[in-house]
């Protein structure tokens, strides 16, 4: 095939390279990462909803991995910023990567998604808003995604980090 046949086959997924691309980096980083902290974990890349998605795995028990989870995500989060910083720092763009570890952040949507459901459903039968506690940007964005697919509207309030979902009647 010639280069010319090549680049016009790529155009199309250039948003998918990219993305791969930032999947790839961030695997790196986070396979250094592993190594200076002397944990084991296998780490799988793929592409969703428009973002790069990397989750350590682990093949153990996992509690090794629960080190890198934190208390309720915290350490999580800000390994997802530094990742994102590496990614950035490699390919000059901002990065919305997401990060998993071991299950956690998948778990968490699930649970997430049912929260926002339910509140869904008590202000459809009460007709009164209701204010949920505050949330990351991450779990605030799973509730309003679950309350959207129920039929109603919600919306953020607050400042960091007391921000929080209100989900509010049709």
């Amino acid at each position: 095939m010639s280069e010319g046949t090549i680049s016009a086959a790529t155009e199309g997924s250039d948003t998918l390279t990219r993305l791969e691309q930032e999947g790839e980096i961030a695997a790196d980083y986070l396979e250094g990462l592993l190594d200076i902290a002397d944990l084991d974990g296998d780490i799988d890349m793929d592409v969703e909803a428009d973002r790069a998605a990397v989750s350590i795995i682990s093949d153990v028990s996992g509690r090794d991995l629960q080190k890198l989870v934190g208390r309720d995500g915290e350490v999580l989060e800000a390994l997802q910023e530094l990742t994102r910083l590496a990614v950035h720092r490699e390919t000059g763009d901002r990065s919305r990567l997401m990060l998993d570890i071991g299950g956690f952040r998948a778990k968490k949507r699930t649970e997430l998604a049912e929260l926002g459901a339910r509140t869904a459903d008590e202000v459809k039968s009460t007709g009164e808003p209701v204010k949920l506690n505050p949330m990351t940007p991450f779990e605030r964005k799973v509730v309003h995604d679950a309350v959207a697919a129920a039929g109603l509207r919600s919306e953020s309030e607050g400042e960091e980090p007391q921000r929080f979902v209100v989900v509010l009647p049709a």
